[in-house]
């Protein structure tokens, strides 16, 4: 009976006790890298180390170091100085089950933020479909993202990456299939998952990705430093690894948080970076990450795997709603925002011609969605088909219930529906205390073309061709449109997104 209410399972650092959940086997907190920190601190993952005995696998790990502005009340405060951080959480329908496919979740925030805990990530219902569910977390900020010198680039995606292997080396034990694992993620989580498309470390880890709301946001060497290099300052600290190490991890995301609520004064240095809703993002060096995702893609390192990509309609509501602005953005707010965002020096003109009748809000709306995760989304898309690639794209057009709709389809919503995670806090400030009828059938429709996706590499509906542009569009009722976002792509058909630099 306790073997039934506490299933254990040797992994290849030692045996970890789960709990038994709803007829689901619940393992939590599993290290899969030592804590990166002490002299570990601003380093690649280490592998976890092994231990004897029984280790109970019943509480999540705790989160990197970090500060959630979207979620204040969730932020970590201050922790211990070393806390075992880089931890998967795994949940399998059958423990006994041979091959089972893996989907193993990628969470986002901007990269600053994000932590596998969160309830609005739970698995548990993704895995009632017969799939092993994984989640994991990784370093944001300065320790996963921060350029410093003597310190490898985008430790994060290092942490990803090492996730992944402990999930092909381990994760039959689990009843999944190590050869079936598809990644799936949003917002920073489904950049992260661009990125390792074009990671050579990361090949051969996975053989799916979904990756929802891919962000346009990319940077090159020289202004991740500066980025750095100010965020260091805040702590009277150079930006190397060696004058960093030592110091309180909650003090430098503090200061990063300083910096970022000043980025306006770095705008003649940063460029583009200095509006946007974060400092940090991969950097592409030239050795762990040789290129952008879109580069590396439409040269063919995806053409071997199906990949599902989409966006939601209205992404950048989310953000206009934060920051008080629906009714509030003047002409001039809107022509700023189509010269910093829109492609090329004739930007405005184009997204004008483009949408003639469009007011103020809705031009500044219709640019900031598409610079943020519309476009870059697209192009991908349009990388791997070029590439003779597989591909299928969605979009998520019904509209967040609060608010009187307002929200409209905006930046996060998908994440509790593709989850079914509707009940979760973050869920609620979208959903309403009263979930609709209509978002859990809607639910359940996501859920089903993600898992199927998952386990044949068709969602169930056409693949995108540049021909036709077929999407699948969720609404109250669902249906396929040809080229949802004609016009914003037209706009920036001759702009590939390209790693983003200083001025």
């Amino acid at each position: 009976m306790e073997r039934e209410l506490h299933p254990e399972v040797r992994t290849g650092q030692g045996v970890v006790r789960g709990r038994a959940e709803d007829g689901i086997a619940v393992f939590r907190g599993i290290p899969y890298a030592r804590p990166p920190f002490g002299e570990l601190r601003f380093g690649a993952p280490r592998p976890a180390r092994p231990w004897d005995g029984v280790r109970p696998a019943l509480e999540f790990g705790p989160p990197p170091p970090q500060y959630d502005r979207m979620s204040p009340q969730a932020a970590t405060g201050r922790q211990e100085q070393a806390p075992d951080c880089l931890t998967v959480n795994v949940w399998s329908p059958a423990l006994g089950a041979v091959g089972l496919p893996v989907m193993v979740w990628f969470h986002g925030g901007a990269y600053v933020f994000g932590r596998s805990a969160d309830p609005v990530y739970d698995g548990a219902r993704l895995a009632r479909r017969d799939v092993v569910v994984v989640s994991f977390n990784y370093r944001v900020g300065m320790e996963g993202f921060g350029q410093l010198a003597g310190s490898p680039a985008n430790r994060g995606l290092l942490d990803q990456i090492a996730a992944l292997r402990w999930v092909r080396e381990n994760i039959a034990a689990f009843g999944g299939e190590p050869d079936d694992v598809t990644v799936f993620g949003e917002s920073a989580g489904a950049g992260s998952i661009a990125a390792l498309l074009a990671m050579p470390a990361a090949a051969g880890l996975f053989h799916q990705a979904v990756a929802q709301s891919v962000p346009g946001s990319y940077f090159i060497p020289e202004l991740a430093s500066g980025i750095a290099q100010a965020v260091g300052a805040r702590v009277g600290s150079a930006a190397t690894a060696e004058a960093l190490r030592g110091g309180d991890p909650h003090l430098l995301v503090r200061a990063a948080d300083a910096v970022f609520a000043e980025r306006a004064r770095y705008a003649d240095r940063w460029g583009t970076v200095a509006h946007t809703e974060t400092m940090f993002s991969p950097v592409v060096d030239g050795e762990s990450l040789p290129c952008t995702p879109w580069e590396a893609v439409a040269k063919g390192a995806a053409r071997d795997l199906a990949l599902m990509l989409g966006h939601n309609r209205e992404e950048f509501r989310l953000f206009m709603a934060k920051r008080g602005e629906f009714g509030a953005v003047t002409r001039e707010r809107a022509a700023e925002a189509l010269r910093v965002f829109g492609p090329g020096p004739d930007g405005e003109r184009a997204y004008r011609e483009a949408y003639p009748g469009a007011g103020a809000e809705e031009l500044y709306e219709t640019v900031m969605s598409d610079w943020l995760c519309r476009v870059p989304t697209l192009q991908l898309l349009e990388a791997q088909v070029a590439a003779g690639g597989v591909a299928y794209a969605y979009e998520l057009r019904w509209p967040a219930p609060v608010s009187g709709g307002r929200l409209g389809s905006c930046h996060g919503l998908d994440v509790p529906l593709v989850l079914g995670t509707l009940d979760a806090p973050l869920a609620r400030q979208l959903l309403g205390d009263t979930v609709p009828e209509e978002a859990g059938a809607l639910s359940e429709r996501m859920q089903s073309a993600w898992v199927r996706f998952a386990g044949s590499g068709d969602p169930g509906w056409p693949g995108y061709r540049s021909a036709g542009r077929l999407s699948k569009v969720f609404d109250c009722e669902d249906g396929l449109l040809g080229d949802p976002v004609a016009a914003s792509r037209r706009v920036w058909e001759e702009h590939p997104f390209r790693a983003l630099g200083p001025r």
